[in-house]
C-alpha cells in the first residue's frame, strides 16, 4: 500500500523526508515537539503524550 505524505507517494520519498516524518511523529523526538509550535521538547513529555 502506498501512503502519501507532502505529495509523494511513499516510494517516491527520500531518505530525509522518511526521517523526518518518523521523527516529526516521535514524541521522543525534538521534531514532533517543534512542528507542534513547542521551543524544544518538555521535560514532562512523556506525562503529556499519555
Amino acid at each position: 500500500m502506498l501512503m502519501k505524505y507532502d505529495g509523494k507517494d511513499s516510494d517516491e520519498m527520500e531518505q530525509h523526508d522518511i526521517d523526518n516524518r518518523a521523527d516529526q511523529l516521535n514524541p521522543n523526538n525534538d521534531a514532533y515537539w517543534t512542528s507542534r509550535d513547542y521551543d524544544e521538547r518538555p521535560n514532562d513529555w512523556e506525562d503529556l503524550v499519555d
